[in-house]
């Protein structure tokens, strides 16, 4: 056979594979061009929520408008926002001693409640008006960290700045108290503290108050009183498995926060034999109108809202009045 035949026997083979290698380079491209996608895709979503979960101050931490107030009315904000009650420092009897450390069990693990004194290594003494109203208002702290809902600030979000102005006043009057109280002890899908964008994405709005009104500056004093400073919802309603209200259940009582005991109805389904004037007066004396007595947490609420103007808590009652009836969700 002559070398010519053999070349000609042998090009169809070389075209064959030829052919072969490009049809497999075609699909290889198309290969890495789907996984190229979808890892774009995958970026492209993770950008995203590291974008919406972010901890977004709602104010500048120089901001000049934002100024010290009032120390004396801020008292009065600090004891309607029943602060001392979670903040004071276990074990003594000083309820201005601001150095936390109060255990707060949860379906979520144990939070540890902050010092909040005046110390400025381990309390909140270097914060300004901004840091507070920041933690207050958007549940962010100066480190740009989302708080644990854990603290109340879904409620405290519908505060007025010049509460918390004075609020701020006041708590530097307090006495300085060192030491930090031990750091939270929560599984380690928790401990990540940017998944709170997600769960604020979905429950929290910042500046939003529950409070409804009416145009009666009684029954709204009183909405302001339960509804955001008082955050009396926190613990007189049910929650999801994600740990926020349900709305259906608001007021209606549910299981207590730490999981002792069930905290009740105060709607008028429950209550709706009450006079304005007994629901006042079981905030001051803790005494209720079957002769009965408040205890538990609810024992340090009248503590402090017996400090509070009897008007005050003549407003509170006059907007517990006004809730909508609503049935107590099982426990």
């Amino acid at each position: 056979m002559s070398s010519s035949s053999a070349v000609q026997i042998g090009r169809p083979r070389l075209i064959a594979v030829t052919r072969w290698n490009m049809r497999g380079g075609t699909g290889d491209i198309r290969w890495a061009s789907l996984i190229a996608a979808a890892l774009g895709v995958v970026i492209s979503i993770f950008l995203g929520l590291w974008w919406v979960t972010a901890a977004v101050p709602r104010f500048d931490p120089h901001d000049p408008a934002l100024r010290s107030g009032n120390a004396a009315h801020g008292r009065l904000v600090f004891a309607a926002g029943n602060c001392a009650a979670c903040h004071a420092t276990p074990g003594q009897s000083d309820p201005l001693e601001l150095g936390g450390g109060l255990a707060l069990a949860s379906p979520f693990g144990t939070f540890r409640v902050p010092n909040i004194s005046s110390d400025a290594t381990d309390g909140i003494g270097s914060w300004s008006v901004a840091d507070l109203a920041n933690a207050l208002i958007a549940g962010v702290s100066p480190a740009g960290q989302h708080y644990y809902p854990a603290f109340p600030y879904s409620s405290y979000t519908g505060m007025r700045l010049e509460d918390i102005e004075d609020l701020y006043a006041y708590l530097k009057t307090l006495p300085a108290v060192s030491g930090r109280p031990p750091p939270h002890d929560l599984p380690l899908l928790f401990r990540f503290r940017r998944g709170l964008g997600l769960w604020k994405l979905l429950f929290f709005e910042d500046g939003r108050s529950e409070a409804r009104l009416n145009g009666d500056p009684v029954h709204d004093r009183g909405a302001y009183l339960a509804e955001t400073l008082g955050h009396c919802a926190e613990c007189h309603s049910a929650r999801n498995a994600l740990g926020a209200i349900k709305p259906e259940t608001r007021f209606a009582g549910g299981v207590d926060p730490e999981g002792t005991g069930f905290v009740p109805n105060i709607t008028p389904n429950r209550i709706g034999h009450w006079s304005e004037a007994e629901v006042a007066a079981m905030l001051r004396t803790g005494e209720t109108p079957g002769h009965g007595r408040v205890g538990s947490s609810m024992a340090d609420v009248v503590a402090n809202f017996s400090l509070l103007q009897q008007s005050d808590r003549d407003a509170v009652a006059r907007y517990v009045k006004s809730l909508p009836p609503r049935p107590t969700p099982h426990p």
